[in-house]
């Protein structure tokens, strides 16, 4: 029996993160076992190769604002494990923790006696424990894909509304080595007669998507055709600013916290999401609100200014699709910087097209360093890339003599993984 939280996350955890094989046979036995705790409550699905973390925020705070209770699923954590189950901001308390736990280990243990259900992994696990923890409690859930779409332990869910970010490289062992391929993947959520809002993608990835999506009967929603935005402008570099309209609304002035271009078409995701979401059930359309929302939007390590005087900013992105992005940003956000970079990645990531993007920066500066991870990259893999990096084993260290000597018109980018920039958030934040 757990007694305490931390045990059931280690427990949690010890299962590892990756199953030997995709499919949903054990998420939908574990599911079976609790009763389809995910079929009782109306659910919203965002995939994404990247900005679907920050698309669920921005939806979330725009439908708590018509008081609903809104449940998040989010992965990976940044700052603490519980964070990925949350209603209305609100982690998953630690008595509920252990609770779900104690209810949910033996049906674990009783699945891993049957060869077609043995070894459920650590995010399939998390997967049935939100679901079961939203039951009774939430009137909407907006649950994020993991990895893909298709065969992601998320999709058993039958939403009302689906959203596809973007599409990019990334996990080509398990979803494709060509952007038509991860198309397909993402485009696995979609589910007959529910509307999908797509993000911005391109064109090739786009006609994959739709092909699906005509097949379900699903209606589509599209970026720069059907809903746009118009960017304003960095105020103050603190401040997207953009304006956004379909074929019914326009909203102007509209401000986010979260830095980047990026994070303006995040955004209009959303708004186009709870616009459709609003007609559906007959809620207002309010722009006050709606700016409010926006505005009070936070997610961690996404151009986040962690410091101000000297100027460092962590940054989540883990894939050569957020990494060209990435680039952009400084490049038009902060043209009058020298940027000096503490990268670190995992193994599973093309780390070699990441750092040839960064390195197109103007006197750019990249220390890669390592962390506490098992998946984390070996400096010595990359010893060929001396000298246009450097190279150091001690991110702590790194950071110190980074920051310490960091010029006002210089500064620091902390990137490459999410695990990185969690593990560097917990230490210096």
């Amino acid at each position: 029996m757990f007694t305490t939280g931390s045990k059931v996350i280690e427990w949690i955890i010890s299962r590892g993160y990756f199953g030997s094989c995709p499919g949903l046979e054990r998420i939908t036995e574990l599911l079976r076992l609790l009763g389809n705790p995910e079929l009782t409550y109306p659910t919203i699905h965002v995939a994404g190769t990247n900005g679907k973390g920050s698309t669920t925020r921005y939806l979330a705070n725009l439908l708590r604002a018509d008081g609903l209770k809104v449940g998040t699923f989010n992965s990976p954590f940044i700052k603490d494990f519980t964070e990925q189950v949350e209603i209305n901001g609100q982690e998953i308390g630690n008595s509920d923790l252990v609770k779900l736990g104690n209810q949910i280990k033996p049906l674990v243990e009783q699945m891993d006696n049957q060869k077609e259900f043995y070894g459920i992994t650590e995010f399939e696990i998390l997967t049935g424990l939100a679901f079961y923890y939203f039951k009774n409690r939430v009137d909407v859930a907006i649950i994020e894909v993991g990895m893909g779409g298709l065969l992601d332990s998320t999709n058993v869910i039958e939403p009302e509304l689906t959203a596809i970010t973007t599409i990019g490289l990334d996990h080509t062992a398990f979803l494709g080595d060509t952007i038509e391929k991860i198309a397909y993947q993402k485009a696995g959520i979609i589910k007959k007669n529910t509307p999908l809002v797509v993000g911005n993608i391109s064109e090739n990835a786009l006609k994959v998507i739709e092909n699906q999506a005509f097949k379900k009967n699903s209606s589509v929603y599209v970026w720069k055709r059907d809903y746009q935005t118009d960017y304003q402008g960095f105020v103050e570099q603190q401040f997207e600013k953009f304006d956004f309209h379909n074929h019914a609304v326009k909203l102007k002035n509209l401000e986010t916290p979260l830095i980047g271009h990026q994070q303006v078409e995040n955004a209009a995701v959303a708004l186009e999401m709870y616009y459709l979401y609003t007609q559906k059930h007959n809620l207002s359309f309010d722009e006050e609100k709606i700016a409010n929302s926006l505005l009070e939007t936070k997610w961690p390590a996404r151009m986040e200014i962690i410091n101000s005087k000297p100027l460092v900013i962590m940054d989540g992105a883990h894939n050569p699709h957020a990494i060209k992005r990435l680039k952009e940003n400084l490049l038009t956000d902060y043209q009058d910087y020298h940027v000096k970079i503490l990268f670190s990645a995992i193994v599973t990531k093309d780390i070699g097209k990441m750092l040839e993007e960064l390195l197109q920066i103007p006197n750019v500066e990249i220390t890669m360093t390592t962390f506490n991870d098992e998946r984390a990259l070996k400096l010595e893999d990359f010893k060929a890339w001396q000298p246009r990096i450097k190279l150091t084993a001690n991110w702590h260290e790194a950071y110190r003599n980074l920051k310490d000597n960091l010029r006002s018109d210089e500064l620091l980018l902390i990137a490459g993984s999410l695990y990185f920039s969690s593990e560097v958030r917990s230490q210096i934040k």
